[in-house]
């Protein structure tokens, strides 16, 4: 009897034991996030990332723990740059966000995160396809939004840069009309969708926040390039170019609104 009487004791002894040294590993995984915070806040971002694993390796349901190490690794991502090294911090980066994702498909930030380093590493396509995921989430997202049609007016200039020096010309800005018809085809086949797209996804985002002048400047490049696609109908493209001057100006007269906005609120600050 005392032999039996011992399992229950026993058990439950182990089980406070476990409770104790599961107790123990998040107050070791919390002090490391601590020290991780503080490490990144001074750009010291591979201390950050060692403090940041460890707090993973103790207590791996830690919240923001594996996002933290996530955003280390991509501040540690070089734009443009396919080096190696580069590449391994950018997969890192979006192996953990994915992990974030996995426990919460709706992170945010995690999808930015993602959608941002393709962007970094020259990956434009992944890098949309991750902003339209922002945007399945948050449909209100002006940014992903922008990002999106910056990105497809990105694409569309170097097509038209490199179909024009095709023929031996350079971009004059209006549409070209002077291309020869198989330039303007090239054109055609290379920009119709990047195009429509970036349109799109630019006009979304003014809709979204009407007082963005970024991308009512990406607005009037993107115009710009669905003026080369007219193909010799130059009343479409004048209509393009009026879509310009358009956008030009209400870029111009609401930067300079956000601009004395900005001003205002910064001289109304009382310092104590």
């Amino acid at each position: 009897m005392n032999r039996i009487a011992r399992f229950p004791v026993m058990a439950a002894a182990t089980l406070s034991l476990l409770v104790l040294m599961t107790g123990c590993q998040r107050l070791k995984a919390r002090d490391q996030l601590n020290k991780g915070v503080q490490a990144y806040k001074s750009a010291k971002y591979e201390e950050a990332i060692n403090h940041f694993q460890q707090a993973v390796n103790y207590d791996p349901t830690l919240p923001m723990a594996r996002s933290y190490l996530a955003t280390a690794y991509a501040q540690q991502v070089v734009p443009d740059l396919t080096t190696s090294d580069n590449l391994k911090n950018a997969n890192l980066a979006i192996q953990n966000f994915q992990t974030v994702l996995a426990q919460d498909p709706k992170d945010v930030n995690s999808l930015k995160g993602i959608a941002s380093i393709y962007f970094n590493i020259g990956k434009y396509q992944d890098a949309k396809d991750w902003q339209k995921k922002v945007l399945e989430v948050d449909p209100q997202d002006a940014e992903a939004a922008y990002t999106i049609g910056s990105i497809d007016w990105r694409l569309a200039y170097r097509n038209a840069v490199k179909d024009l020096q095709a023929v031996g010309m350079q971009d004059d800005g209006m549409g070209n009309a002077k291309m020869p018809k198989k330039a303007c085809q090239d054109l055609l086949t290379d920009n119709s969708q990047l195009v429509n797209e970036g349109l799109e996804y630019l006009h979304k985002a003014v809709e979204i926040r009407p007082s963005y002048d970024d991308a009512m400047a990406y607005l009037q490049l993107t115009y710009r390039r669905k003026a080369d696609l007219e193909c010799g109908n130059d009343s479409a493209r004048k209509d393009d170019m009026a879509q310009v001057d358009q956008w030009r100006e209400k870029a111009m007269s609401t930067r300079k609104a956000n601009e004395e906005k900005k001003n205002s609120q910064t001289q109304g600050v009382v310092m104590q």
